[in-house]
């Protein structure tokens, strides 16, 4: 996209004029309309703006009960999400984040709200990277571009116990979408513990034509070792075997040799534009008992092109004692990343909320 139509612009192409409209939603705004910002007289700020009123950050965020669905943006005609940004206070994998895009009954995103930011263990982790960034103290940023072409529907269900409240701020374009433009997909998985030599599916039934686009995961690694031989493999358009077959985990998140400092005998920590090992939790002797990685890997300049369908797995190898492969039995969770045309294919399940507890 050239960006002369108000997406995809670069810092090449931004002196560049165009007719796109520039809107935002957020508290202070839920509708996005011109002229419509900061107008509330109610809300959760109300209480601190009792003595300047109107326009004085009356609404800044919302609380959304246990149990509820909150509508964030329902808009109406042809655009693109450009940028979102929010701190929810919660547990993060009780909050779910969905995107419908032009009236599907189904989402085309559905993930814990952590997990969709590449930051899954429900801990802070600064992510640095193009497409999603994790700033102090827990905000979180999302650059992928969403085009849409009749509507774009954006919730958050808080299955929790307790009220969660969210500030948030979803700036957007309403513009002409070139015909190429594909549709913004992300699907949530999680399998805890892989069972014994079974491989981990990242995605499976996508149909129609796209490209993916990255890939997050939290890896909790239940053995003594390094756990990262295995191999992630891409399946398109009806193959049998891969057509892209990579040589190692760490490989794939473009680390090498265990992601280790060799100065200080320690995984080391690093978050890039493209690919990152941007958490490392380490046992403390006590009830934090297991290792845990957080991972991210943007196909931002190598994109995965499919005419057809896709299906992406990797394995979860180690070693023996005997330098032979030990398939592993891990806590695996991850997000998949892609554009495609419509319609989109359902979702499995999402499973429920004791199943995705991190404990």
């Amino acid at each position: 996209m050239d960006g002369f139509n108000g997406l995809g612009m670069t810092m090449g192409n931004l002196c560049r004029l165009s007719k796109a409209k520039s809107r935002s939603i957020s508290p202070e705004n839920f509708t996005g309309e011109k002229g419509c910002g900061g107008m509330a007289t109610d809300g959760t700020g109300a209480k601190h703006a009792r003595e300047l009123g109107q326009g004085w950050k009356v609404s800044p965020s919302i609380r959304i009960v246990a149990g509820q669905t909150f509508e964030l943006a329902n808009i109406v005609g042809m655009g693109a999400i450009q940028q979102i940004w929010m701190t929810p206070a919660a547990r993060w994998r009780d909050c779910i984040l969905r995107i419908y895009w032009d009236d599907q009954t189904i989402p085309s995103v559905e993930c814990p709200v952590g997990d969709f930011f590449a930051c899954g263990w429900g801990q802070f982790s600064p992510i640095s990277s193009l497409a999603v960034c994790v700033n102090p103290g827990s905000a979180f940023n999302c650059y992928w571009e969403m085009p849409f072409r009749n509507r774009c529907r954006i919730t958050m269900e808080n299955r929790g116990v307790e009220e969660m409240w969210l500030y948030y701020q979803i700036n957007y374009t309403l513009t002409e979408v070139p015909a190429d433009c594909a549709y913004f997909h992300a699907q949530f998985r999680r399998v805890n513990p892989l069972p014994y030599k079974e491989v981990y599916t990242i995605i499976d039934g996508i149909k129609g034509q796209g490209q993916y686009v990255g890939t997050a995961m939290c890896w909790g690694v239940n053995n003594n070792g390094w756990w990262g031989e295995g191999e992630i493999k891409f399946y398109m358009d009806g193959d049998q075997w891969p057509t892209i077959c990579g040589t190692g985990t760490e490989d794939y998140f473009c680390g090498s040799y265990n992601f280790e400092n060799k100065q200080t005998r320690q995984y080391q920590e690093f978050t890039t534009p493209y690919a990152g090992l941007s958490h490392v939790i380490r046992p403390d002797g006590v009830y934090q008992s297991q290792t845990r990685f957080g991972l991210y890997r943007w196909h931002i300049t190598d994109p995965v092109r499919f005419e057809k369908d896709l299906r992406v797995t990797i394995q979860a190898l180690g070693w023996r004692n005997d330098r032979r492969y030990l398939p592993l039995q891990d806590d695996i969770a991850s997000v998949a990343y892609w554009y495609q045309t419509l319609p989109t294919a359902s979702f499995p399940p999402l499973p429920d909320a004791d199943y995705l507890e991190i404990c």
